[in-house]
């Protein structure tokens, strides 16, 4: 199989190799939390701008939509590239106990990084588009709850994507 033969060549350090998963891997963690930025900093802040965001809420989530394609995309690299990685540099993959600490703290970030795309994804995001079609005024206490908060969610995965790509640099250098 081509999996077992690329880890096989990880694991005898070609150079080569090594240097196309990791960028692979840079190139798809970067395409993610570019994109987290954009979103949470460029694009919300310019819909929110004098209470507009209303009449541009169908462009929010054709992007958004797209964003998730791609989010998902990056994730599935992002896990293939890094377990090879991590087989090259002998982590016992299927031995917790005998992980390196910050890699074991990367792995826990992404795990919770990932629980959070999925909540955000098929949970918080459906449930805030069908509050946003109820009228305001019509709105039960629930829904002002879940619109008032529902922007943590996306927050708090950028902070621990950030985290994440702190603890990839650290790895990197042990």
């Amino acid at each position: 199989m081509l999996s077992s033969v690329i880890v096989r060549a990880v694991c005898e350090k070609k150079e080569g190799l090594v240097f196309a998963l990791v960028w692979i891997h840079l190139l798809a963690a970067m395409v993610w939390i570019g994109g987290m930025v954009f979103l949470s900093v460029v694009l919300v802040p310019v819909l929110k701008r004098d209470g507009a965001f209303a009449q541009y809420a169908l462009l929010f989530r054709t992007v958004a939509y797209r964003f998730r394609a791609v989010v998902w995309g990056a994730m599935g690299i992002l896990v293939a590239t890094g377990l090879t990685l991590a087989a090259g540099r002998s982590i016992p993959l299927m031995d917790p106990s005998r992980w390196p600490t910050i890699f074991a703290a990367k792995i826990g970030l992404v795990t919770l990084l990932f629980t959070l795309t999925l909540l955000h994804d098929l949970v918080v995001g459906p449930r805030v588009r069908r509050s946003l079609g109820i009228p305001e005024a019509e709105r039960s206490a629930r829904d002002r709850v879940l619109l008032r908060y529902s922007v943590l969610v996306p927050r708090i995965s950028l902070l621990v994507a950030l985290l994440v790509l702190l603890l990839a640099v650290v790895l990197a250098r042990t």
